[in-house]
Order: structure tokens, then C-alpha cells, then sequence
């Protein structure tokens, strides 16, 4: 019987850790699974921009579908709320201003961000393209680029499939993707809308010799533009603005005690100011109406790719992340364009999708993302490389994947009249510095359209302090 015991307890024994094998060769087997990986980058577009986050003014299947599927997140910022900036952050994990100009100056508009000269080898080692490289993956880009010369996609060694930014580039990046591939890859596809509504306040009142440029070559942006902007066929003006138009948003009025910062912003750029002061209550109508049919037309750029990645029968082992380089004022405080702080230009939509991976169908409505921070360190999770530029950027998969972790509770923003720092409540400290210091604490929970401030408001003394002190302290030294 002793025998017999000890026979039953081996063999319990023997299966306890054959168990164990397994379930340590499952974990291995999901952690070294490496997805393709496919970045969707678009151009311009807000975060309410989807019929998936509530607006009733446009439909967009194939984002709804990425949502459906996957994950979206509510509070998703980026770097800094201009194009060429906010790429650089793409390319690298860095804030722009991370880097100097040509001048010396730190990077936090479009014309520094392209006078950055040669990066240091550091930089050329921790961009995205130089970590996913050495995990073996091959590199694709297509579309917009906007970037300086050490920081192109051929620069960094990506293999440029495509120059086109609209239907030309999602029809050759379908192309790979229904490719037999021996390696893993990563593919960007950079599409340009909804930035064509750029166009349309600009031609109004373009006064620059390089106005009158970026006009001249906008053939193809501005019969898009006019494509939008039709008022629907046997539809009268007044039957169009009053009920095919979004309605005019709810902080059309410019901030109370607006910042200096701000108008100076919209003086700059004689197209602006024109806008705010000349166009008319159906001028914003239909510029609002323009920026959701462009937004429509990106969203079937997106069917194109997710019809592609389905027919490679690679739908299950294939990533997808979506979002924006920044979003457009939209009428909201008599502005359109981009550069600001508010969350009409500041705040874009981040989702992703990897069936069998990703729980789907969830909104992230409290953890605060920066696209351009924490794309790297989370594509070289996937990758199963360890990432790092700015240590400040995170790892989005465990939130991808429904993980309850401590994440962070605040979040920096830079742009190129001030600098802000955002936190989970909802409170956002600004300080901005092109004319001189002004500071404002706004509240999302008590004013969520940023129609005042509470910066005097002794309620928030305390929330201010603490802000200002992480601002300097913990984002922008």
C-alpha cells in the first residue's frame, strides 16, 4: 500500500508540473505571439468625430467597426495640436520641444519642427523604425510625411510604398497587406483628411505669398473641399443650414476673459481673423458641415484597409490603431483650424483592435493616452522588444486588454503659444508665454465646453497649486 501511495503521489506530482508547463508555455505562447501592426493616421480629425462617440451629424462604419471590435479611448491627447510636431513625436516617443530649430529655439510649431536639424545617434536608436527593426519587422509607410529630412520615413529606413494621401495610398497599402508576408510588419498609413477643411477659410482671405502657394497646389484639396461643401441636390439654403448642417456648438463664443495668447494666435494669420470676425452664423454651418462629410470620406479610406486585412485572412493576427495627428476648432470659440489647447484641437481619438486579443466593444472614458508618447513603448510591447524614449511615455497594452492597473494621473500637452498639463479629474492647468505668462485652470466636469476659466475660483486654489507644481515639476522643467 506504502508503494501504491507513493506511485500516486509521483504521478500527482509529475502532472502538478506538466500543468505548470503548460500554462507557462500558454503565457509564452500569448506573450510571443507578434501581430502585423497597422498605424492608421489621419489628418485634422477631433475626437467627437465619430458616429461611435455620440455625433449624430455623420456616420463612419469603418471606425465604428475598430470600436465595435476593440477599444476607444475618451481622453486621448496629443503632443502638440499642429501637424509637423506632432509627427515628430510619432517617429520618436519625444515632445517636440525634446529638440531645437536651426535657430536653437525648441521645437512647437510647424516651421521649427522642420528646421530640426541631424538628430544624435541616441535618437536615430529609439525612434519607432529602429526598435521595431531589430525585433524583425519590415517597415511600411504611405502618405503624408511633414517631417524634417533626419526624421523622414526613408531616413529611418521604412520602405516608402506611397506619396499619395487619399484612395491611391489605401488601394496600395490593401495591395501588401494581402501579400504573403515571412516577417511580421508595421505599417503607417498617414491619410490626409479631414485637413482639406484648412482650405476653406483660406482661400477666403489668403494674403501670403505662401498662401497664395499653398493655394495653387491645393488642385486636388480643393475640389475635395467643394465636393463637401455641395448643398444636397432640390435642398434650399434655408431648408441646408437649418436642418442638414450640425447646429452651431454650444461654446461658439469665444472663452470669458479669453487669453492673450489665444487672439494672438488668430491675428497672426489674416485667414483666421477674417474668419472670426466675417463669417457668418451659415459660414460656420457649413464649414462644420464640410469637416463631417471630409471626415465620412476618411472613414471610407479606413473600409478599404480593414476589407484588405480581412480578405488576407489575417484579420485575427493583425493590430490596428487609429487616431489623429491633432483636430479642428470647428466654429467652437469662433475658430477653426488648430494649435490650441482647447479640446476641440487638443483631444483625439485613439482606438485599437486586435480580435481575440483586445476585449471588444470598451470606452476608456478616465485613463489619460498621449499618442505621441505612448505609441512607441506599446508597439514594442507587441513586438516583445523593450522600448524607450521619454520615460514618461507607457505601454497602452495592459489597458488594451482590460487590465485593472495604477496608471498615471496626469499628462502633459505642448503647443506653440503655451503649454498645459491635463489630469484625470478633469482639470486642466495652461500656461501660456507668447505674450507674456498667463495661467488658467479650466474645469471639464463643471464647464466641459471651456466657455470660462477658474482661475481666481478660491474653490480651486489648492487644484491650482498642486497643478503648477506637476507642471514644473513632473512635464515641462
Amino acid at each position: 500500500m506504502k508503494s501504491v501511495s507513493n506511485y500516486i503521489g509521483i504521478l500527482f506530482l509529475f502532472l502538478g508540473i506538466m500543468s505548470c508547463k503548460n500554462e507557462e508555455k500558454k503565457t509564452t505562447t500569448k506573450k510571443e505571439a507578434r501581430p502585423n501592426i497597422i498605424y492608421v493616421y489621419v489628418d485634422q480629425m477631433s475626437a467627437n468625430m465619430m458616429s461611435n462617440a455620440g455625433n449624430t451629424y455623420l456616420k463612419t462604419p469603418a471606425l465604428d467597426y475598430i470600436a465595435d471590435n476593440g477599444i476607444r479611448f475618451t481622453r486621448a491627447y496629443t503632443t502638440n495640436p499642429v501637424c509637423s510636431p506632432a509627427r515628430v513625436s510619432l517617429m520618436t516617443g519625444h515632445f517636440p520641444s525634446y529638440f531645437e530649430d536651426d535657430k536653437g529655439n525648441e521645437v512647437r510649431e510647424n516651421r521649427g519642427s522642420m528646421k530640426i536639424p541631424t538628430v544624435t545617434d541616441e535618437v536615430k536608436h529609439t525612434t519607432i523604425a529602429s526598435y521595431l527593426k531589430k525585433a524583425n519587422y519590415d517597415l511600411y509607410f504611405g502618405g503624408k510625411e511633414h517631417l524634417p529630412e533626419s526624421l523622414t520615413p526613408a531616413a529611418l529606413g521604412f520602405n516608402k510604398f506611397s506619396d499619395d494621401e487619399r484612395g491611391e495610398l489605401v488601394n496600395k497599402a490593401a495591395d501588401i497587406i494581402e501579400e504573403k508576408h515571412k516577417n511580421p510588419y508595421f505599417m503607417v498609413v498617414s491619410l490626409i483628411n479631414p485637413h482639406d477643411i484648412c482650405y476653406m477659410a483660406l482661400r477666403e482671405k489668403a494674403t501670403s505669398k505662401n498662401d497664395a502657394i499653398l493655394l495653387k497646389r491645393a488642385k486636388v484639396e480643393l475640389a475635395t473641399l467643394d465636393e463637401a461643401m455641395k448643398i444636397p441636390e432640390s435642398v434650399s439654403k434655408e431648408e441646408f443650414y437649418a436642418s442638414y448642417c450640425p447646429p452651431l456648438p454650444k461654446n461658439y463664443e469665444p472663452q470669458i476673459d479669453e487669453p492673450r495668447a489665444v487672439k494672438r494666435l488668430i491675428n497672426n494669420r489674416p485667414f483666421r481673423k477674417n474668419a472670426r470676425e466675417h463669417f457668418t452664423e451659415n459660414d460656420w454651418k457649413h464649414h462644420r458641415y464640410a469637416y463631417h462629410r471630409l471626415t465620412e470620406v476618411v472613414d471610407k479610406e479606413v473600409q478599404v484597409l480593414l476589407e484588405a486585412i480581412k480578405n488576407s485572412g489575417q484579420e485575427e493576427n493583425t493590430l490596428i490603431i487609429f487616431s489623429s495627428d491633432h483636430g479642428d476648432m470647428s466654429a467652437s470659440h469662433r475658430m477653426e483650424h488648430k494649435s490650441t489647447l482647447y479640446e476641440e484641437s487638443a483631444n483625439i481619438p485613439f482606438m485599437a483592435m486586435w480580435k481575440g486579443h483586445i476585449p471588444k466593444g470598451q470606452i476608456n472614458d478616465m485613463d489619460l493616452v498621449s499618442n505621441g508618447l505612448d505609441l512607441l513603448p506599446t508597439l514594442c510591447d507587441y513586438a516583445n522588444i523593450e522600448g524607450v524614449s521619454d520615460t514618461r511615455g507607457k505601454s497602452l497594452r495592459p489597458l488594451f486588454e482590460g487590465e485593472e492597473i495604477a496608471w498615471r494621473e496626469t499628462l502633459g500637452v505642448e503647443s506653440e503659444i503655451g503649454k498645459m498639463v491635463v489630469d484625470k479629474n478633469g482639470l486642466k492647468y495652461i500656461r501660456y508665454d507668447v505674450d507674456g505668462i498667463e495661467e488658467q485652470l479650466l474645469n471639464l466636469k463643471k464647464d466641459p465646453f471651456e466657455t470660462t476659466h477658474f482661475t481666481n475660483d478660491g474653490n480651486f486654489k489648492e487644484d491650482l497649486e498642486r497643478l503648477r507644481k506637476i507642471y514644473h515639476t513632473e512635464w515641462f522643467q
